[in-house]
């Protein structure tokens, strides 16, 4: 019997996870050798997030401390509600990030994290209080329109400023890939739609064939933003961390910000900078809220 699976009543084996909040995107967090090998880890998502009948959460993280061959530290899978996989997370990654630390499993200043997106590098700042705070180079956005992916004919090398129909209303988007494709709509006045709405039709428009994440901008001057989220599989969310990338490189994009900002988000401030080297870097906190037990029958 694992350390982390132990039997409740009636011999039901029990699963310990951890809860973490990064900038208000709960995650659930398990090790995949904790996990028994016969559950299915998208049904397993769906039930342990969802907010009523399981422990709530914006996604479950799955991880495994990698190999002393491997090219990273930790590997981490991302699934959201709807039991669908995501390529990453920026605030997922440092929730996972702060596992590992929590732990004692890794205690270097730097660790290496695979996702579906890539290795990513995170840096621990420190602590305040119960709070970490990470630094993650999120890597260098795909701009090109069948890189994001996006089916436009004939392809563009950047999606700026691009008109798209929804409904019966057109939206000028700017769209690239963070890892994970997003659609970023600068607005004059966030309180005049209905983001939602809108979201979760952008989100499966025809012409993101692996769906998108969608973010609502506001530019609050050069250095400042203030954004709202629609999550790809997961909807409405307090913040999000690639998307925060993603409206950043928008807004520069669209010549609105400099390279550096701060994204003003429901849960408070996200700090980005898309360096001249072509990398976005992340900053941000990250919280532990509470250790559990699940009951792994989940048929």
């Amino acid at each position: 019997m694992s350390l982390y699976r132990t039997l409740g009543p009636g011999g039901v084996e029990m699963m310990h996870f951890y809860k973490f909040q990064a900038s208000g995107n709960d995650f659930l967090v398990v090790e995949e050798a904790h996990i028994p090998t016969d559950v299915s880890l998208d049904l397993l998502a769906e039930r342990m997030c969802d907010r009523r009948y399981g422990a709530g959460a914006d996604g479950l993280l799955v991880l495994r401390m990698a190999q002393p061959t491997d090219e990273s530290d930790v590997q981490m899978r991302v699934f959201n509600p709807d039991g669908s996989e995501a390529e990453i997370s920026g605030n997922g990654i440092r929730c996972a990030a702060a596992y590992v630390y929590h732990l004692g499993r890794w205690t270097e200043p730097e660790v290496r994290i695979a996702t579906k997106a890539g290795v990513k590098r995170l840096r621990h700042l420190g602590e305040r209080g119960k709070t970490r705070y990470f630094e993650v180079e999120m890597g260098r956005p795909r701009l090109a329109s069948d890189e994001i992916p996006m089916t436009l004919e004939p392809p563009l090398p950047r999606v700026v400023k691009h008109p798209l129909r929804v409904g019966e209303e057109v939206f000028y988007i700017t769209a690239c890939s963070m890892g994970n494709p997003h659609c970023s709509l600068l607005m004059r006045d966030l309180d005049r739609i209905d983001f939602t709405d809108v979201g979760a039709r952008i989100e499966n428009h025809a012409i993101f064939p692996e769906r998108t994440n969608v973010e609502f901008v506001k530019v609050l001057g050069r250095k400042r933003l203030m954004v709202l989220f629609w999550e790809r599989g997961v909807g409405e969310t307090l913040s999000s961390g690639s998307g925060a990338c993603a409206a950043t490189v928008a807004a520069v994009l669209n010549g609105r910000v400099d390279r550096q900002v701060k994204v003003l988000t429901r849960a408070g401030e996200l700090s980005v900078h898309w360096r001249d080297d072509g990398v976005v870097v992340l900053v941000g906190p990250v919280e532990l809220i509470y250790r559990g037990e699940w009951l792994t029958d989940i048929s």
